[in-house]
């Protein structure tokens, strides 16, 4: 496939474009600095300018585009940044389809979404039918997905990657978490019951290509595993992998002191299911997070002299 692909540098596109590439993909990334040879393409999505000949003839887009929710604390001013940083990414990419003609418009569209869609479930277990929240994530993952519909209504395949943090030593989940576990200062999040969604990794990157190649599958996808856990039972399993005690609790008004906000989406409960990809036959390589644990935390390969 001809692919063009947004957010090409954050932690998924690099990742995706290591993958697609490997599986003999052509791929354009979208840059917002002057382009450096065949393979990139310069857009400002601030100012909804994309030269629609970049998208012709390609065969789909990738949009991952979107500054990072848990980046630091939600300022006003850091709020616009996570909303326009989406809203005008995936706008611009949908109305640039939406113009071109139906013989040059890409059949294909995968666009970033999340699972903050569904706001605190508390223990109810959710799929794709279930309504938005009520939560400022809820509403921007609502807004980003309104976003993709000028290309939908133009016949363009979209669908929609609700993506739950993935697990992966360099995630954005895992990652800050390495050191203080290491150390014996692991810590469940106030009682720790709340349900988290999430999903390996590898099986993210299996998703993005099991959905580029279904063209039966289009509307929200939720890119999670089968088998959410509690914040109890994730410390307890990143604990004995890294055979260390989990002993503390970090309180609720701990973490508000800390992250504001924030701290409030920390401690939401996301008890999401996989119901499209589970009806479509995908098969996850770790389908429970202790496996996936265990996968994420394995050394790497010594590299050869």
């Amino acid at each position: 496939m001809r692919i063009v692909i947004a957010g090409a540098s954050g932690y998924l596109g690099t990742r995706l474009v290591n993958r697609l590439r490997r599986s003999g993909h052509e791929l354009t990334r979208l840059v917002r600095r002057p382009a450096q040879g065949r393979g990139e393409a310069t857009w400002e999505p601030a100012q909804g300018q994309l030269d629609p000949a970049v998208l012709a003839g390609a065969d789909a887009v990738i949009n991952l585009s979107g500054a990072n929710v848990g980046d630091r604390r939600w300022t006003a001013a850091y709020k616009r940044v996570l909303r326009g940083s989406r809203i005008d990414t995936t706008g611009t990419i949908a109305k640039t389809l939406r113009q071109l003609p139906d013989d040059e418009r890409p059949r294909t569209l995968l666009q970033s979404s999340a699972v903050g869609w569904y706001g605190d479930t508390g223990d109810q277990t959710v799929t794709e039918e279930a309504p938005a929240g009520t939560t400022f994530l809820a509403d921007l993952c609502r807004v980003w997905e309104a976003a993709a519909r000028p290309a939908e209504d133009a016949g363009v395949r979209v669908a929609l990657l609700r993506t739950a943090p993935t697990i992966d030593s360099q995630g954005s989940l895992l990652k800050p978490l390495l050191l203080p576990f290491k150390l014996g200062a692991g810590a469940r999040i106030g009682g720790g019951r709340q349900w988290m969604a999430w999903i390996a990794i590898a099986d993210w990157l299996n998703a993005a290509e099991f959905l580029l190649e279904r063209e039966d599958i289009a509307g929200p996808v939720n890119v999670v595993a089968p088998e959410p856990v509690t914040n109890a039972e994730f410390t307890r399993l990143l604990a004995r992998r890294l055979r260390r005690p989990a002993l503390f609790t970090v309180p609720g008004p701990a973490l508000d002191l800390l992250l504001g906000e924030l701290a409030g989406e920390a401690q939401r409960s996301q008890r999401v299911l996989p119901g499209v990809l589970s009806g479509a036959g995908f098969a996850w390589a770790y389908p429970g997070m202790d496996a996936a644990l265990a996968a994420a935390l394995r050394p790497e390969p010594a590299m050869a002299p």
